[in-house]
């Protein structure tokens, strides 16, 4: 293996363990990079209080641990950026029938109608009050 390669093997190693729970790659301290992953969920967090305040503000005193907890072992998805890291969350709270029933209705998809589905089909797109 090349140095290039084994660089890049380390470096995924590191980003893993930072961002998605993966293990403490060899040569560096574990404590370190715990701290940092959490440092790392904790601005997640204060991104996603800023993008979707409602959510924190029903979870309660619930929210911040929970999406640290989360944060901690779910990356950031690719695209979307902080919203679609919300999303992500709700999604993972509907499925353990935590997210508040308030706000199902803001994160969880619902079949478009049958308008929407006519609009699809022309090529049009979604219709929506701030036009």
């Amino acid at each position: 293996m090349s140095a290039r390669e084994r660089l890049a093997r380390q470096q995924s190693e590191l980003l893993a363990a930072l961002v998605a729970g993966g293990p403490t790659p060899a040569g560096f301290d574990p404590d370190r990079v715990r701290a940092q992953a959490r440092a790392l969920a904790a601005k997640r967090r204060d991104s996603a209080l800023r993008a979707v305040p409602e959510l924190a503000t029903a979870l309660g005193p619930r929210w911040p641990g929970e999406f640290i907890t989360w944060a901690l072992v779910h990356p950031k998805p690719a695209d979307g950026g902080t919203r679609a890291d919300v999303h992500a969350f709700a999604a993972h709270l509907w499925e353990r029938d935590a997210l508040p029933a308030a706000l199902a209705e803001v994160f969880i998809p619902r079949e478009p109608s049958r308008w929407g589905r006519w609009r699809a089909r022309l090529g049009l797109r979604p219709w929506t009050r701030d036009r």
